[in-house]
């Protein structure tokens, strides 16, 4: 008896500390969104300007993601963890007395080093919990997070920076850092599965200007009439040869960042291709094209962005942090793969609804938006993290949640250069949000029937 309360409160301190570690990436993630105005407004510059910050963030979180969780396995991933951390807050204390937006843009990059914050706390807690069921809800739990704070940081963040300054949030951010730091060097414990491997150094480097390369290009091509699209091709150009010589550079390398053995399993592509569809379907659905027709004054609804994020991305938010843990528990019974099915099916009607009747009815949009937090931020996204972590070789266990949460984020970058091309293609009309969601159903449909592709993970379920 006092063995197993020893190990529920060993489990309960590693859960507050992974919690904490979530919330501060998370903050650094959604917190910001409403801030984007006011960073212009007082760092003199404009919403352009401050929006590339933002992708300096996103592009550093993805490529962080790239190489982080294998050097874990190697290092300790409790130590990489806590440094991560650190260098996020350090970083957040730089932004908060940004003088310009140049400072900004360096603040922002540094902070993405915790971009793999989630798929690191997930290798943490599945080598802390055995029992595959507390783990699958344990699993909801934390990813759950990654969907927003229960749409608290983004109203949190508007309130700040318009009674505060900009400056305020990232002082906030910087305290919620700080804590999560102490917490992860306190309460969680270390494993090293992969203690004595060299790290391969110049694979990381391969990867992560392939990655880069496609994050530029998307940035680029989502410029549209603007757009160079010489860069385009010639950064597309540019990820292929260097995935080429990152092929060849695994195959000869003893200890390799990873086995094309293993690049070649569907474990890893099919995982890998339906995250990624998923993301480029589903995002910029939510994030761009209902919150832009919520607040069109022309031929939307004409909302401001507080009432707009309180009535679309609150309840998103919410309803996925409430539906995550029952569909990590549900997962090991169920099934992964099955309960991913049904959130993708979910995730189908949910964009059926929004493009058949909500660009047409308030309420009906924000039903569509609370379908898609069941099936999409509630489940979809539990699952994907997830399968990131039981579908990874035992023997290089970092390396599939590193490359999920790399596929996550070039998703999500596909996503916002693809959806609004497309709605802007039509102008400011109710058929060009109808044709950018349109885009959005297909590639779902895609995600669906990827993932009948993703093997069973057996050794994670009941």
């Amino acid at each position: 008896m006092i063995e197993k309360s020893k190990d529920k409160s060993n489990v309960f301190t590693l859960m507050m500390a992974l919690l904490a570690a979530c919330v501060a990436f998370q903050l650094n993630a959604s917190m910001l969104s409403p801030v984007l105005v006011t960073i212009a407004k007082e760092l003199g510059t404009n919403d352009a300007a401050v929006g590339l910050s933002q992708t300096s963030f996103f592009t550093a979180a993805a490529l962080f993601s790239l190489f982080l969780p294998r050097l874990s396995d190697i290092k300790g991933r409790k130590k990489v963890l806590t440094a991560m951390l650190l260098i996020m807050t350090l970083g957040t204390v730089l932004a908060a007395v940004a003088p310009n937006i140049e400072v900004l843009y360096a603040a922002r990059i540094i902070q993405g080093v915790s971009g793999p914050v989630v798929p690191l706390c997930l290798l943490m807690l599945s080598f802390e919990v055995k029992d595959v069921k507390q783990y699958g809800m344990l699993m909801g739990i934390i990813t759950a997070v990654n969907g927003g704070i229960a749409g608290v940081d983004a109203i949190a963040g508007g309130l700040l920076a318009t009674h505060f300054g900009f400056r305020s949030v990232f002082w906030v951010i910087a305290i919620v850092a700080a804590i999560s730091t102490f917490f992860v060097h306190r309460f969680a414990s270390e494993s090293k599965p992969s203690a004595g491997t060299k790290m391969d150094w110049l694979g990381v480097l391969l990867i992560v200007l392939t990655i880069a390369a496609l994050l530029l290009a998307l940035n680029e091509a989502g410029k549209l009439g603007n757009a160079n699209w010489l860069i385009v091709v010639g950064l597309t150009l540019f990820a292929i040869l260097c995935f080429i010589l990152f092929w060849h550079v695994e195959k000869r390398n003893k200890q390799p960042l990873v086995t094309t053995h293993h690049l070649k399993k569907r474990a890893t592509w099919a995982l890998l291709l339906t995250t990624t569809l998923t993301m480029t379907g589903i995002f910029a659905i939510v994030n761009g094209l209902v919150m832009s027709i919520a607040q069109n004054h022309e031929i939307g609804f004409g909302l401001e962005a507080d009432w707009a994020s309180l009535i679309f991305l609150t309840p998103y938010a919410l309803i996925g942090w409430f539906v995550g843990p029952f569909s990590g528990r549900l997962a090991p019974t169920m099934g992964y793969n099955n309960v991913l099915k049904l959130g993708l099916v979910g995730c189908v009607i949910g964009i059926l609804v929004i493009m058949f009747y909500g660009i047409h009815s308030l309420p009906i949009l924000s039903v569509g938006v609370i379908v898609l937090g069941i099936f999409y931020a509630g489940m979809a996204n539990i699952i994907l993290n997830g399968l990131g972590v039981v579908l990874s070789p035992s023997e290089n266990p970092g390396f599939l949640p590193g490359m999920n949460a790399g596929a996550f984020n070039l998703g999500a970058g596909l996503s916002f250069a693809l959806l609004p091309a497309i709605q802007m293609m039509n102008g400011n009309s109710i058929d060009g949000y109808f044709n950018g969601m349109l885009l959005g159903l297909v590639i779902t449909v895609l995600a669906l029937l990827c993932s009948f592709l993703i093997p069973r993970p057996i050794n994670a379920e009941v």
